[in-house]
């Protein structure tokens, strides 16, 4: 992603009206810097997060899935926990999205990483 607001890669299928998607974007970047443990890429069109295992965690990342999955209906959001104390988001796009799952993973990997 080459803009600090992430709107050059936010493609023409988002719904999201263009004054809220920065917002939308500091929610991740939060979500990202707050909650992520590890970010793992299986394959081109699907992202892993590990996420805290906290209940407010599981109950932010459900509500900005959901929201994220009514504006840019190409996303698929599953969310899991795969041992009691902790939390897996699966980010999955078709093939004609992988760009922007790409600007996903580097952000969450960035802010993850600070």
């Amino acid at each position: 992603m080459s803009d600090e607001d992430g709107s050059s890669w936010v493609p023409d299928a988002c719904t999201l009206p263009t004054t809220e998607r920065p917002l939308r974007l500091a929610e991740f970047d939060t979500l990202f810097r707050d909650a992520v443990r590890a970010v793992d890429r299986p394959s081109a069109r699907h992202l892993r997060l590990l996420l805290d295992g906290a209940d407010q965690v599981e109950r932010t990342a459900r509500d900005l899935a959901a929201r994220e999955s009514a504006c840019c209906s190409f996303f698929t959001f599953d969310l899991t926990r795969p041992d009691g104390g902790s939390l897996t988001l699966d980010i999955r796009v078709p093939a004609a999205h992988t760009d922007v799952l790409d600007a996903l993973a580097a952000r969450a990997a960035s802010r993850h990483d600070r």
